[in-house]
């Protein structure tokens, strides 16, 4: 059915609303990040500064540690990411090609997973990672956020890998391709979309992760951004300026991935799109 004129400026005017509902906060961060002490603890609410200061970001970026906490978290985030996909394209393959007994239970199993808060599995963590000598260490944070993120991953890759047709598969394995051969020229390569969308997920998950990291590294050298954030807020005073830079750069690298994968999430999309 189309829509009358009216109709379709009324959902433009509401989809333009939503979306500076959700960019507002974005833009208060940004728009704080650049104003002095006096105008952020102004009570006027200014929605555009009179003046600019970047002094906030220099004491942001000069803070001790910075690029200690910057690498740590690139570390374990993208290893992380690396981890959980990998192990979740391996468990998807067999889960979306092989009929076996328990296979339906085991689905169902990765879902459960993904209802369990948390919270709840932080001392079960704890304990394994302490009996393994592990705690203090960044490996331990790899492979939490790894098992954090891989039922998703799992579900996600399971349902891309099973949308796939097996046709193409046997029709290149019978063109004198190996099965590893054909799943490597043949569906992976169609598993884009899926890998793209899993290691967003993945990254965004890995990247804004404070309470592991916080209680497992004790050390500060081995902490992450998360925890470089909290340390402008202390018992006396909170730097509310330098807080909104600081979360400023913190958004960075996470923009920064996003835009290189976005690409290839949009154009592997459009493409199993297409038919022939």
């Amino acid at each position: 059915m189309k829509k009358s004129r009216a109709q379709r400026t009324a959902l433009t005017v509401i989809g333009i609303g939503v979306a500076l509902f959700f960019i507002f906060p974005t833009y208060w961060m940004v728009t704080t990040s650049l104003k002095t002490p006096g105008q952020v603890l102004s009570p006027s609410y200014d929605l555009v500064p009179t003046t600019a200061t970047v002094q906030n970001f220099v004491t942001a970026l000069t803070k001790p540690g910075f690029l200690t906490y910057l690498a740590n978290s690139l570390i374990v985030t993208l290893c992380g990411v690396v981890c959980a996909v990998v192990t979740g394209a391996l468990a998807a393959v067999p889960l979306a090609r092989q009929r076996f007994a328990g296979r339906k239970g085991f689905l169902v199993l990765i879902l459960i997973v993904q209802l369990v808060p948390t919270s709840a599995l932080f001392l079960p963590m704890y304990l394994v990672m302490r009996d393994a000598g592990l705690l203090n260490e960044l490996p331990s944070l790899i492979l939490v956020y790894a098992a954090l993120t891989l039922p998703f991953t799992v579900w996600m890759l399971y349902g891309f890998v099973d949308g796939i047709p097996y046709d193409l598969e046997e029709a290149a394995m019978i063109d004198g391709c190996g099965r590893l051969g054909a799943f490597y020229r043949v569906t992976l390569p169609l598993l884009g979309p899926g890998l793209v969308t899993t290691s967003v997920f993945s990254f965004v998950t890995a990247w804004n992760e404070f309470l592991f990291a916080v209680v497992f590294m004790r050390d500060q050298s081995k902490q992450t951004l998360p925890v470089w954030l909290s340390t402008f807020k202390t018992a006396f005073s909170v730097d509310w300026g330098a807080i909104m830079a600081a979360s400023v750069v913190y958004a960075v690298p996470a923009l920064v991935f996003f835009l290189i994968v976005q690409r290839k999430l949009v154009s592997g999309a459009t493409a199993g799109a297409v038919k022939g």
